[in-house]
């Protein structure tokens, strides 16, 4: 394959010493990426090494600026107009002002993702510096493997949570969270629902008590029942029909619980553009948590419904974070925009010194919730954790990695090998199949999370 024109062009004298390798077949520490960054006093591109954090909140103080990542559509834009489907590391495609992060200098040679046929451009690093020599140098990208981000230890949450406090001088923020470990307390709905899950005499006209005492709950109960994704025959009309007749006495247990809980805090007006919603990721990890936890080998299936609730509130850390930081929850967002190519935790941990996953199991823990939910929450972004109850943390693991494959964005995704479908006693092929049709639903899952808007 030629070289595009436009990147001979940008390439100018220095064509004629690169080569084109498979991606694959470059090493990891020379592969660089190009962010398209913005602000009020105009367009900005930074150039960094793949793999390292972008610390996009170090940028802006050492330029005093406010940058934040591209709008999408932009980004979409500058592309079409070089003809390109991905902007390889050059400033010349736009002809923008251009930082260059100063450990790339230290390269002896460099690769520029071409985004066609999985290509790139491979040169010596000299010949790079003489491309970019206008470009200003700054510092402001971290090694991936230098953050450490503690996935292993539960039993530190405590300590990391408060060593993320005394990160922070402000005594306003420390007090907002020591506050929120321990309060707002458990919606009143969720207790009694928690009451009725551990009451071995429980039947359906406790429950729906329960909902129909919640008017807005039990709307959204037969909202849900009544949506076209469980084609109910004929109309429901109340709570006890949509219970009896259609969601069933455990969804529709977990289902309250996850819409109470998820009400006690506030939606937050930011949020990092390309991700799904909170509600979007939640009914999407909880009908995908409950897929693999159904076709698990009988005798070795979880709890259906604890791991469709873990699945339903997998996310609530990131609520919460929105309420106890947010000056850093905005830092945690622009972030996660200019590093799509890393797992939340690690920015989170990187930026506060704790996760999203450890602040919520802590919470949960203090409201009673079911150790299977809350070790389900602590270790989902750990698929090699084997403790108590590690089957829900392995499908809430496997299910990310399933979406992500498929275009739903919540984050960034790995490979899963077959040992770990074999783990849990399941067919990947059978799996894969049962995805690609659930993602196919995504309409369904649409409409059934704008419920839980309303």
């Amino acid at each position: 394959m030629e070289l595009p024109v436009v990147v001979r062009q940008a390439l100018g004298e220095s064509a004629a010493g690169v080569s084109l390798r498979d991606v694959s077949q470059a090493r990891g520490g020379e592969l660089l990426r190009m962010v398209l960054l913005t602000d009020d006093e105009g367009n900005l591109q930074a150039i960094c090494r793949e793999g390292d954090l972008l610390d996009i909140n170090a940028l802006n103080k050492q330029l005093g600026r406010d940058l934040r990542v591209m709008k999408r559509r932009e980004q979409v834009r500058v592309r079409e107009r070089s003809g390109l489907t991905e902007l390889p590391a050059l400033p010349s495609l736009t002809g923008w002002p251009t930082i260059v992060d100063v450990r790339v200098d230290e390269l002896a040679s460099v690769a520029l993702v071409l985004g066609e046929q999985n290509l790139c451009m491979v040169m010596p690093g000299d010949e790079f510096r003489g491309i970019t020599v206008a470009a200003d140098r700054h510092s402001f990208s971290v090694a991936r493997d230098t953050i450490a981000v503690n996935l292993n230890s539960p039993e530190k949450d405590r300590d990391q949570l408060h060593s993320a406090i005394r990160r922070f001088t402000s005594l306003h923020i420390q007090q907002r969270l020591e506050d929120t470990l321990e309060l707002p307390p458990l919606p009143e709905t969720a207790q009694r629902i928690i009451h009725l899950r551990v009451n071995p005499n429980a039947v359906m006209g406790d429950l729906v008590d329960v909902v129909e005492s919640d008017p807005s709950l039990a709307a959204q109960v037969v909202s849900w029942a009544s949506s076209s994704f469980y084609a109910a025959a004929g109309q429901v009309r109340s709570v006890h029909d949509a219970v009896s007749r259609i969601l069933g006495f455990d969804l529709v247990m977990n289902l309250a619980m996850g819409l109470s809980l998820g009400r006690a805090l506030k939606q937050p007006q930011d949020h990092p553009e390309g991700y799904v919603d909170y509600w979007q990721q939640a009914i999407w990890q909880a009908q995908s948590a409950g897929i693999l936890a159904s076709m698990m080998p009988r005798g070795e299936r979880p709890i259906f419904g604890l791991a469709y609730l873990g699945g339903l509130l997998h996310n609530f850390g990131y609520l919460v974070l929105a309420q106890v930081f947010p000056p850093h929850f905005k830092l945690v967002c622009r972030s996660l925009e200019a590093n799509p190519h890393l797992d939340s935790s690690m920015i989170e941990h990187f930026l506060l010194g704790v996760t999203r996953e450890q602040i919520a199991a802590e919470l949960m823990q203090n409201w009673g919730m079911p150790d299977e939910v809350c070790l389900a929450i602590r270790n989902q972004k750990n698929p090699g954790y084997d403790g108590p109850h590690a089957v829900y943390s392995k499908l809430l693991w496997l299910s990310r990695q399933l979406l992500t494959k498929r275009d739903v964005a919540l984050g960034a995704g790995e490979e899963v090998s077959d040992a770990f479908y074999e783990s849990l006693g399941l067919s990947r092929e059978k799996v894969e199949a049962q995805f690609d049709e659930l993602v196919e639903n995504k309409d369904s899952i649409m409409a059934m999370a704008g419920m839980m808007n309303q």
